[in-house]
């Protein structure tokens, strides 16, 4: 369950029954399409590089995406839609706060 306190939520490319998710560059895919979302708008150019509100990142050799809660604040459908994204594909959020020191494992 996510916190409404928390100030950024972690999805990691891990599904709840521990299967790594392909492909290999979504998180990649998903911040890039958030790049537009960003403080101050939308800039010529700012499509060129990922919104501070949504960063890929990797844990422990394992993909996954930062989102900070300023972008639910700043336009909801775009959060609605990245939240919907990890649920839709059953992948793992928690608050930064909470992550683990180590994944679970993964399953193929």
């Amino acid at each position: 369950m996510l916190s409404p306190l928390s100030k950024e939520i972690f999805i990691q490319g891990i599904t709840r029954d521990g299967k790594i998710f392909r492909p290999g560059d979504w998180a990649e895919r998903l911040a890039g399409v958030m790049s537009r979302f960003r403080p101050g708008g939308a800039k010529p150019g700012s499509h060129l590089s990922y919104s501070p509100w949504c960063l890929p990142t990797q844990r422990h050799g394992i993909k996954c995406v930062v989102v900070h809660r300023d972008l639910r604040d700043h336009e909801p459908m775009a959060w609605d839609f990245v939240i919907n994204f990890a649920r839709d594909n059953d992948l793992q959020m928690l608050p930064t706060g909470q992550l683990p020191d180590e994944p679970a494992p993964a399953r193929r």
